[in-house]
């Protein structure tokens, strides 16, 4: 560990989505800060982001696990109450989130599928370092006991607690603060929730995490303020890298800037504040380790 104490996990989500994102997220590991990504195994990059990561071994990869917005990897006739016919899930988070609550065969089906991609990823022959879910479905109550039961099972040993400390977010940047705020109360209280399963599970977790407000839009400017309030611990930076033109990320998230999150990662000012301030950068497995 640095003399400060405080260690950096970047991690880019999104990973296997497109040939655009799998290239940001590699030119962001290779020239940039990130340390870290989240493999979607049922996007359609989904091989050539494999085929990345096992040339990258310094790259650390986790799951992605996609219940929303998305394609399962289980064929449809197996998923009648969380999928269409052709296989997607979908695209509206509330009403699939009250269906995995209060279904009981929803949530029947949404295990089986929580267990083939943590399979299909095992598959691949890469270390798992950690479990998040796109759109942090991860958290849902319903979801979060299902892989609880998995990680025992599987021995995945760290999973993204998604709260972040909402007064430091409003100080880097105080747009779409109604927003940010209505975030914070849900995202507070599933992270409480939660923090006592995982801990009760032995599933380890960073220490603190940002991005949950500043989704698509992490800016040099951001986060050369966000640098010198790290405190000491493992603190998650997630983030949304991608080169453009990106068909599919334009489709998903149109508001998103990823390249210009690209462009932030990599930037030698943001890079020469992490040595300045004795960041250590690192990857999941150092919330399970001693790095």
């Amino acid at each position: 560990m640095t003399q400060s104490g405080k260690r950096l996990i970047v991690n880019g989500d999104d990973f296997g989505l497109s040939p655009q994102v799998n290239a940001g997220v590699l030119h962001a590991h290779r020239h940039g800060i990130l340390t870290d990504t989240s493999l979607m195994v049922t996007a359609p990059a989904w091989e050539d982001a494999v085929a990345l990561a096992k040339a990258t071994p310094s790259l650390g990869v986790g799951l992605h696990l996609t219940l929303l917005q998305g394609r399962a990897a289980l064929a449809p006739h197996l998923l009648p109450a969380v999928t269409d016919p052709f296989g997607n899930f979908s695209r509206r988070p509330t009403w699939a989130g009250l269906c995995y609550f209060f279904s009981r065969r929803a949530r029947a089906q949404v295990r089986a599928e929580c267990r083939a991609q943590v399979e299909k990823f095992l598959a691949t022959g890469l270390s798992l370092t950690h479990l998040d879910g796109h759109l942090n479905i991860h958290l849902h109550p319903a979801v979060l006991d299902i892989l609880l039961e998995l990680a025992g099972e599987y021995g995945i040993r760290a999973l993204r607690l998604t709260r972040e400390d909402l007064t430091v977010s409003l100080a880097l940047d105080a747009r779409h603060s109604l927003r940010k705020r209505w975030e914070s109360v849900i995202f507070t209280a599933l992270a409480r929730a939660a923090e006592k399963k995982l801990r009760a599970g032995g599933v380890a977790f960073p220490d603190a995490l940002f991005g949950l407000h500043q989704s698509g839009d992490i800016t040099e400017r951001y986060l050369l303020g966000l640098l010198p309030r790290l405190r000491a611990g493992v603190t998650e930076l997630y983030c949304h890298p991608a080169l453009s033109p990106c068909r599919e990320a334009q489709y998903w998230t149109p508001a998103y800037r990823r390249e210009v999150e690209l462009a932030a990662l990599t930037s030698p000012a943001v890079r020469a504040a992490v040595t300045d301030l004795r960041i250590e950068l690192v990857n999941y497995h150092a919330c399970h380790s001693d790095g």
